[in-house]
């Protein structure tokens, strides 16, 4: 029961990675005041909790939906001691070339603007609480290209820093901020924003959660637990010494190139050989 007594802001929270993590935190004595825009999830989660999860309707796209979650938070428990900005979808999928300010804006609104705005309006009811920690979803997108559209993936570049950054400015108040950086995780991310029928989603959804098996070293897909599991040990007195970094959770994805860890899969350089070798192999005949 690490956080008996704490009381734990969530966003994001009625499905995927925020529900796994709402469920870990309250499971281990947290009160956690889970937010989210989809009142039917969030609902649900809270008549399930006992009392130990309160539901608040928030859409982080809207500060002062965020700045209402927060005091309502502080104003019912006495205070916040752990947050988790988690909110998040795909945003924009237009290359550079191609992307609409607008296809921008609302992109950095959800992904990034949001998290600023989570710990800038819970910051302070977090103050020389014993023990608090902000943490904050970035993603392997943060790190390189090629993994998500390009919006997103410099908005997740913003989240990385962002948290570094932040953890400056609050350390004098004992506030702890870090952030994780999950990679392909089986959840509905992927194609929450397709424009297609539900039962299309479902099905996509299952195709990539086949395909995210053989993604990376470690052959299974990632859950929504595994980043739970990282959101509570930051969160917790566990890791009292870190502050301003970052937990990388991929399962081995950005090691490198899959000839890296596949050794049936040909590296360029093993590729060029082979290629050296049938043209002398050619030549010879």
């Amino acid at each position: 029961m690490r956080f008996a007594g704490k009381i734990a802001v969530v966003t994001g929270a009625a499905s995927g990675i925020g529900k796994a993590a709402v469920l870990k935190l309250a499971g281990e004595g947290a009160h956690v005041f889970a937010a989210d825009i989809d009142e039917a999830g969030g609902r649900a989660l809270a008549e399930q909790s006992n009392g130990k999860i309160d539901f608040v309707r928030c859409d982080v796209t809207v500060p002062a939906d965020i700045e209402a979650l927060m005091n309502t938070a502080a104003e019912k428990a006495g205070g916040i001691d752990i947050v988790f900005n988690n909110a998040a979808a795909g945003g924009d999928r237009a290359p550079i070339d191609e992307i609409t300010p607008e296809g921008w804006d609302r992109t950095m609104d959800l992904v990034l603007k949001s998290v600023a705005m989570g710990i800038r309006y819970a910051a302070p009811h977090m103050k020389h609480r014993q023990g608090a920690s902000i943490v904050n979803t970035a993603s392997v997108a943060a790190l390189g290209a090629g993994y998500s559209p390009t919006a997103y993936a410099v908005a997740k570049a913003g989240v990385l820093h962002l948290s570094k950054v932040a953890a400056t400015d609050l350390a004098q108040y004992g506030i702890r901020v870090n952030a994780i950086c999950p990679g392909f995780i089986n959840t509905n991310i992927f194609t929450a924003s397709l424009d297609v029928p539900g039962e299309l989603k479902t099905q996509a959804n299952a195709v990539i959660a086949q395909m995210s098996a053989n993604a990376q070293p470690v052959a299974r897909g990632g859950q929504p637990e595994d980043i739970a599991n990282a959101v509570a040990y930051l969160a917790s007195e566990e890791s009292s010494f870190m502050t301003g970094t970052h937990m990388l959770v991929d399962g081995g994805l950005t090691i490198g190139q899959r000839h890296a860890w596949d050794k049936e899969t040909p590296g360029m350089f093993d590729a060029l050989l082979a290629m050296e070798e049938a043209a002398k192999a050619g030549a010879a005949g």
